[in-house]
């Protein structure tokens, strides 16, 4: 055996790429083993290279694990998982000296290399021998390398079943179709491959006070216990999650319908311009209101943004940024739109940002951005971007709010009977540069209004009786 193949145990310090079709199922098998190390307790993580189209082309799942928390991808991967004919000599290739090459034995690669480890798996008939329905065995075979790398790397077979009972949801059906494929792979290569190589699990304990989330899911969540009550948007790589996430947990948690009727609405508007727009309205009438796109959608906002800025109406905007406007990059990560942002409008603007950069402050400013926004009367961005929003990471376990909502200086209806009579939407009237607001549909008998009276010259403020109908101009 060559001198680059004889080395000791490497435990818990590896990087594994799996390269697999989009489109073809593999991310349910790359998270459940993802999954499964993390409830080992070792530090991992993992960051998807896809295409942007829906199936098709090659896409790449990095898992990367390490017990001191390093989360970089490295330049070399020491196992590489190849499912897909069209790349496999080229993942060859990249495996390091003295790494893995698993691989179907139905792909025919050229294995030229006498200081990497092959592993040649019968993935066909793995799938045929338990049995699995023919419909779906397309995208069970990728079970197949879960349960490979399961028996190879020693991952504990519970923690598995924990990861797939988490994915479906409890689903026990689903969940027992693919435990038997993986259990099939894992007494395979049991039987059939001596370990060459050196990596290994070894169980810890460093992720115990941890979670593991993506940004995406964790903005979605924040906004929920922040009181979100509407969101308008429009789909787009990467932001489409946030809201689609927002959308599966608000009823679990959120839904009194039985009682009171839905407290929130979700809407897919047919377009970026209309999405801020609703959302926008819905702030000028009280509601929290929010929506998530990325730097093109942001740019068709621009003037729905200037108009909430100029006219002090609350919203907040998540901008989860990638790299250009065309189809051809969306995929890809980037920070690009921050200075474009701050300045979005048409004027002198300077709007306020918030940058995350983990799950849990993700969560943090899902709320905390709606009290900003309302107390500042203002559009609060959240500024993401692709690899935070829809890449698993590690994180510090969320911290929820532990005070009441801030709505800022509203005036609602009972607050009229002690008010001062010298009011205005716009008015200073203390002085900290934020005026009072009132918000449509008031009920009090004498409520305040902007009006452009007959022999007035400028806005005036009146009451009106909404029961004799009469107007009391005051003098202001």
């Amino acid at each position: 055996m060559s001198e680059v193949l004889s080395k000791e145990k490497v435990i818990n310090d590896f990087s594994m790429t799996v390269a697999t079709v989009n489109g073809s199922g593999s991310a349910t098998s790359n998270l459940t083993i993802l999954r499964s190390i993390f409830r080992m307790g070792i530090p991992v993580s993992g960051k998807n290279l896809f295409p942007s189209n829906i199936r098709g082309l090659p896409t790449w799942f990095t898992i990367r694990v390490n017990k001191d928390g390093f989360i970089a991808r490295k330049d070399e991967d020491d196992i590489v998982i190849a499912m897909n004919r069209k790349t496999a000599t080229e993942d060859y290739q990249k495996v390091k000296q003295g790494g893995v090459f698993i691989y179907p034995d139905h792909l025919k690669v050229e294995l030229n290399r006498e200081d990497v480890i092959a592993y040649a798996i019968p993935v066909k008939r793995i799938i045929k021998e338990t049995g699995s329905p023919p419909k779906l065995r397309s995208y069970m075979k990728n079970m197949v390398y879960v349960g490979v790398v399961a028996e190879l790397l020693k991952i504990d077979h519970k923690k598995i079943k924990l990861a797939l009972d988490f994915h479906f949801a409890g689903m026990e059906k689903a969940v027992n179709l693919n435990l038997d494929v993986i259990d099939a792979a894992i007494k395979w290569t049991a039987e059939n491959l001596e370990k060459q190589d050196p990596y290994y699990l070894d169980e810890l304990d460093l992720t115990n006070d941890m979670i593991m989330a993506d940004g995406n899911t964790s903005g979605g969540l924040g906004a929920i216990f922040g009181g979100v009550q509407l969101c308008s948007w429009y789909p787009i790589t990467p932001a489409t999650s946030l809201v689609e996430q927002m959308n599966e947990y608000i009823g679990q948690l959120r839904d009194r319908s039985e009682e009171e009727g839905k407290t929130y609405a979700i809407v897919q508007t047919e377009d970026e311009i209309a999405a801020i727009g609703m959302a926008v309205g819905g702030g000028w009438t009280g509601l929290r209101a929010m929506t998530s796109t990325s730097g093109p959608g942001l740019s068709l906002m621009t003037e729905f943004i200037g108009l909430a800025y100029y006219s002090e109406i609350p919203v907040v905007v998540w901008d989860v940024q990638r790299v250009g406007p065309s189809t051809g990059m969306p995929t890809r990560t980037a920070q690009g739109d921050i200075i474009s942002t701050h300045f979005l409008g048409h004027g002198d603007t300077q709007h306020i940002m918030l940058f995350p950069s983990t799950p849990a402050e993700c969560f943090e400013f899902g709320w905390r951005s709606f009290d900003i926004a309302e107390r500042l009367q203002t559009p609060v961005f959240v500024m993401t971007d692709l690899d935070l929003g829809m890449n698993q990471w590690i994180s510090e376990k969320y911290k929820y709010p532990e005070n009441d909502m801030d709505r800022g200086k509203v005036l609602w209806e009972e607050d009229f009977k002690d008010f001062p009579e010298k009011w205005g939407r716009y008015l200073d009237i203390d002085g900290d540069g934020i005026t009072y607001r009132t918000l449509p549909g008031n009920k009090e008998p004498n409520s305040a209004y902007f009006a452009r009276g007959t022999g007035h010259d400028k806005y005036a403020a009146y009451t009106e009786n909404q029961t004799t109908g009469k107007r009391t101009w005051l003098d202001w």
